[in-house]
């Protein structure tokens, strides 16, 4: 007779199955799972219910945390939508907007446009909802090529958005406004539709950020079909150093982040002292603090259940709180020795004269081989995995920012440092390379030391002092994390930083 230990085995092996031939996340009653495996998965903590029938993939020891939910959210709301509505369902063109701008931010309530919604609110976890709103579709569906939702195409987003969407939202509607290419789809709409307040909106809205040749184009097309159009521009304020050329989603966010930031970060963070001359002293208290800035962050995984895992609950030597705790934390513990003594080298080259951001685009990489090559000498990591950038999703634990995927990094990270190079202020080098690094989270773990790394070497080169988070603030830290993340407001995590400063 099988053991308790081999029936779960089985039920997860199922589980695999399905999310190795379909990637599946998402179970819908028991159309992929038979009643008993589903029955024993989720008794077991495996699988999560949403909603009466439609399960998501979860993990033992992780009752109460959002992180499940978060990284299933749209792949949940893509097969549920769909089981329900078939093709007739669209996210609004607000929504939309934020998903074409980059933004995946899980929203506290996602809309849907569906000609036989009933205006209707669904409860989902943790309070977030679905709203099924009776409207028309739009136009032109596309499909989220990595979220699988049906939304507006970029164009008619932009023509049929809110004008409101533009003051609450700018860095996502100038972000999206950059990846337009040319008129030509917008003014078929603007024409199609009569729509001459938009078209006004929209010229006024490219003009905002210095791409006057399409925004006259959209005035002189509407205009020669007859169209009264009035320019206005939506936005409340400028913004400095936008591309007037088409970039990606990924590196107009960040250019718009950090000029949106900036100087919050200069008003809410004191001057800077001298930068240091004697680096003997210097490094003495870079050692001296070693002892106590050696800690990690958590490290977040996603959900999917590995053969290796399947042995060891079938074994019964799988213990979802503790399992190879012991070893593990030794192993980080020599890796971020490693990495610190890198760390040290990039200060060492910057107070020699070599440009911050230059030394910390050069050199990142070699902190991250020195944090993690323990793992790949005891044989837990192939060397390939501590070697460049991510291939793969990853996801911060408790966040509802999603980072983003791993082919934008190869975008995001250029720009990211280039934005580093340029900045003059050494208070906003260390703020926002904090930030933004975690932000754009490029590896696959460790991205919460490399942005305090980043931080560090900001501080420490810019006549400040290396400055330690301690352990006690770690709530107060995520949450000023978050905050910049969701909401755009860098202060908070400004300020905790600047009260922690030697």
């Amino acid at each position: 007779m099988a053991t308790v230990a081999e029936r779960l085995a089985e039920s997860l092996e199922q589980m695999k199955r399905l999310q190795d031939a379909e990637n599946l996340v998402v179970l819908h009653g028991t159309e992929q799972l038979s009643r008993v495996h589903l029955t024993r998965l989720l008794s077991e903590g495996w699988l999560k219910e949403v909603l009466k029938g439609w399960y998501i993939a979860s993990r033992p020891g992780m009752e109460g945390d959002t992180t499940d939910w978060y990284t299933s959210y749209w792949a949940f709301m893509s097969k549920y939508c769909t089981s329900r509505f078939g093709e007739n369902w669209s996210l609004t063109a607000e929504q939309s907007l934020d998903l074409h701008s980059g933004d995946t931010t899980v929203p506290l309530q996602t809309i849907i446009r569906n000609p036989k919604g009933n205006n209707n609110v669904t409860q989902l976890l943790y309070g977030m909802s679905l709203f099924n709103l009776k409207a028309k579709l739009p136009v032109s569906t596309y499909i989220h090529p990595e979220y699988g939702v049906r939304m507006y195409a970029l164009a008619e987003a932009l023509v049929f958005a809110s004008p409101t969407y533009f003051r609450q939202k700018p860095i996502a509607a100038r972000t999206c406004l950059q990846i337009v290419k040319d008129e030509s789809d917008i003014c078929g709409i603007l024409a199609d539709e009569g729509v001459s307040i938009r078209a006004g909106r929209l010229a006024g809205a490219f003009r905002n950020i210095g791409r006057d040749k399409i925004a006259n184009n959209i005035l002189g097309y509407m205009k020669r079909l007859g169209y009264d159009v009035r320019e206005e521009d939506p936005f409340e304020d400028k913004v400095e150093n936008v591309s007037p050329f088409p970039v990606s989603p990924h590196v107009a966010r960040l250019t718009l982040m950090w000029s949106n930031m900036r100087q919050a970060v200069i008003d809410n963070f004191p001057a800077p002292s001298a930068v240091p001359t004697d680096t003997d002293l210097l490094f003495r208290q870079l050692d001296d603090k070693y002892a106590e800035d050696a800690y990690h962050s958590l490290s977040i995984e996603g959900y999917k259940v590995s053969d290796e895992l399947i042995e060891k609950v079938k074994s019964g030597n799988w213990n979802p709180k503790d399992d190879d705790k012991d070893a593990h934390n030794a192993l980080v513990a020599r890796g971020y020795y490693q990495a610190f003594q890198a760390v040290k080298e990039t200060i060492r080259r910057i107070v020699s004269n070599t440009d911050a951001g230059t030394a910390v685009d050069e050199d990142h990489g070699n902190w991250y081989f020195e944090m993690w090559q323990p793992m790949v000498v005891a044989g837990l990591y192939k060397p390939s995995a501590i070697v460049g950038y991510r291939n793969r999703p990853v996801y911060i634990r408790g966040s509802r920012h999603t980072p983003m995927n791993y082919e934008a990094v190869r975008d995001a990270m250029p720009e990211y440092f280039r934005l580093l190079r340029e900045e003059k202020h050494p208070a906003v080098r260390a703020i926002l390379g904090h930030f933004l690094f975690g932000f754009i989270h490029p590896y696959n773990d460790g991205n919460g030391r490399m942005s305090r790394f980043v931080m560090n070497v900001m501080l420490a080169t810019g006549g400040y002092t290396w400055t330690i988070i301690p352990v006690e603030q770690r709530s107060s830290y995520m949450k000023a994390l978050e905050k910049a993340s969701i909401e755009g407001d860098i202060t908070a995590f400004t300020k905790l930083i600047a009260d922690l400063l030697g």
